[in-house]
């Protein structure tokens, strides 16, 4: 079983930025990959961006290419979401997630445990 919080969702205007943490306990963290999803009203969850269990590989949506970045320390059993240049359009609840799967990182299928979710607002 693995817990995971995150932590620094909030309020920004556009252009602004903000970074989300995804703290994990219980089994082993480093062996997990990583995904970070979110869900806007009546929406469907999406997936935004995801990491592989060593760091060394990462995966963006199309919509957050070139803004947002994707990290980890394996020391610190957390995981960040670096989200610059934000747009009204990212407002969402923000989740994490990890899995041991090997299948697509970009499917919310392949992913077992999940967060509370944190609120993401981002003003015009």
């Amino acid at each position: 079983q693995v817990q995971l919080v995150e932590f620094g969702g909030g309020l920004v205007q556009a252009g602004g930025s903000l970074r989300l943490s995804c703290a994990a306990s219980g089994r082993t963290f480093k062996g997990y990959a990583m995904g970070w999803f979110r869900q806007a009203p009546g929406k469907e969850r999406e997936f935004v961006s995801a990491i592989n269990w060593s760091g060394g590989a990462t995966y963006y949506a199309d919509s957050v290419k070139g803004r947002f970045t994707v990290s980890r320390d394996n020391a610190k059993n957390t995981v960040y979401l670096q989200m610059n240049s934000l747009k009204p359009e990212d407002t969402a609840v923000y989740y994490c997630a990890a899995t041991l799967s090997l299948a697509t990182l970009a499917a919310r299928t392949s992913f077992d445990y999940w967060g509370q979710g944190t609120q993401v607002t981002v003003s015009s």
